[in-house]
């Protein structure tokens, strides 16, 4: 059974940093995509990166860009979104979400392009 378990949640203050973790587990397949997800209160779930398990290929929603980042180098099945310079409208749920093939060359952010999810880990402003 496919299984997503997100971790490394918790309170930041504004401009700092967070990484967090996903893993992946129940299959064996190499070739398939990583997307993230946060849902803050009262607001929709927001796509905010993905990356592609064989090429690294990467997207990022333009609300993080140049603080978000997915390093290509994780380990096998595990993935590592780190968060820079956080700022309060970052406080959200954090989920992680994969897709199956077919894999296009850039992977897609949104919701509807993916087949399981994780169940999510906190991030909050403590300011």
């Amino acid at each position: 059974q496919l299984q997503l378990v997100e971790s490394g949640g918790g309170l930041v203050q504004p401009g700092e940093s967070l990484k967090l973790s996903c893993t992946v587990s129940g299959f064996t397949l190499d070739y398939y995509v990583i997307g993230w997800f946060r849902q803050a209160p009262g607001k929709e779930r927001e796509g905010v990166s993905c990356i592609t398990s064989r090429s690294g290929s990467t997207n990022y929603a333009d609300s993080v860009k140049g603080r978000f980042t997915i390093p290509k180098d994780n380990a096998r099945n595990t993935f590592y979104p780190q968060m820079n310079s956080l700022h309060p409208e970052d406080t959200a749920v954090y989920l992680c979400a994969v897709r199956l093939p077919p894999v296009l060359r850039i992977c897609s952010i949104s919701e509807s392009e993916h087949h399981y999810w994780g169940q999510g880990t906190q991030v909050t402003d403590s300011s």
